[in-house]
């Protein structure tokens, strides 16, 4: 059985994602409201709801094989404020590696360390966040790899995200598990570009993760839609019609195309100040029907909530996303317990990562990288 810590763990999908063949030892969070929600779905036992700064050696029992940090995004975000790795938020990158060091220390640092974050990090401030990043795995005793995961590959959510993976010098890393070069899907352009311009040295240390593209996705947005919700309520008529009068032509022509398709069509829509064909500045809805919701963002992160616009023929409804929507667009399985109150419900899915995404890197990184300890364990 693997085990890890799980930081910045949120309602806890990143231990949803490994599944029932890792135990996690530790788990913190600085939010009591969703440190309320992993409670309860996972129990009590090892979350510990506090800064990460006050996070010592103590706290956390025995040796894990991973260190999971989904460290907060707002500062690195296209939607944040730019404040980049010295920002108040995301700036908990570099207390995350204190406990590192301070495990390494004691002879205790974890085999692999992996990191999930906004996309945005491979630009930010210029690249030198990213190069922070990778020089500080480097700094600890970890060679790394990144990669550029969008969870439309495994849910109906347009979510690319940012993953660097690290694994301890000592760790002996299977050659099949590695590229010689970048390869798509998982190596875009935007982190080729961003490996391309560390410092040679830098560059000279870095992996590139041999991950299989998953098979074809067969669930749409509309698969994931209630009809029924009970944490939000259909707009009315009158609602519907002032949404659509939003519209820009081209937009409004969607609409019309959706009615005509056949099949029931779900659209995700966010509200937009745009400039009309005076250069007037109107907000407007636009509306996408490729079966993909868009990225769900937190109000923290400055975008407004995902309202969605339900086609069925002649017949056009519009409600915001429900809170089980969300969960079910991260990949979570609608006995997962979610806050009653909408707002933080969003909130919790909104700041996750989905679990589809972690067992695909569970499967083909972590576990091929952890199989030789694994079983010596089992025998010992």
């Amino acid at each position: 059985m693997a085990r890890f810590y799980e930081f910045f763990s949120g309602g806890g999908m990143a231990r949803k994602g490994l599944g029932q063949g890792w135990t996690c030892l530790f788990a913190n969070d600085f939010d009591f409201k969703k440190g309320l929600t992993y409670q309860a779905n996972f129990g009590s036992g090892e979350l510990k709801v506090a800064d990460i700064r006050a996070i010592t050696p103590a706290d956390l029992p025995c040796v894990a094989d991973l260190m999971w940090g989904s460290f907060p995004c707002q500062d690195l975000s296209l939607a944040g404020v730019g404040a980049g790795l010295k920002g108040e938020r995301s700036g908990t990158f570099y207390p995350f590696w204190d406990v590192v060091r301070a495990l390494k220390t004691e002879g205790r640092a974890p085999k692999l360390i992996a990191l999930e974050n906004v996309c945005g990090t491979l630009t930010s401030h210029g690249g030198k966040d990213f190069e922070a990043i990778c020089r500080t795995f480097a700094d600890v005793g970890y060679r790394c790899g990144a990669l550029v995961i969008n969870a439309d590959l495994f849910v109906p959510q347009s979510r690319p995200r940012l993953f660097v993976i690290g694994v301890r010098a000592d760790v002996a890393i299977d050659p099949a598990l590695l590229s010689p070069e970048p390869l798509a899907p998982f190596h875009t352009r935007g982190l080729c570009r961003a490996v391309e311009a560390l410092p040679k040295a830098l560059q000279a240390k870095m992996l590139w993760w041999n991950v299989p593209t998953p098979g074809h996705r067969v669930s749409t947005f509309a698969d994931e839609i209630e009809e029924n919700p009970t944490s939000v309520a259909w707009h009315t008529p009158a609602e519907t019609e002032h949404l659509l009068a939003k519209m820009s032509p081209l937009n409004k022509a969607k609409v019309t195309a959706a009615m005509r398709a056949g099949r029931r069509m779900v659209g995700g829509v966010y509200k937009r100040t745009r400039l009309n064909e005076k250069g007037v500045k109107v907000q407007r809805a636009e509306v996408r029907f490729d079966d993909v919701a868009g990225c769900l963002r937190t109000p923290a992160g400055g975008s407004s909530r995902q309202v969605i616009l339900v086609i069925d023929g002649k017949k056009v409804r519009s409600r915001l996303i429900s809170a089980r929507e969300t969960a079910r667009l991260m990949g979570l399985p609608d006995d997962y317990k979610l806050p009653k109150n909408y707002n933080e419900a969003y909130h919790l899915t909104g700041d996750g990562v989905v679990v589809d995404v972690v067992r695909h890197l569970g499967q083909h990184i972590f576990e091929p990288l952890l199989a030789e300890a694994l079983e010596a364990r089992e025998v010992a």
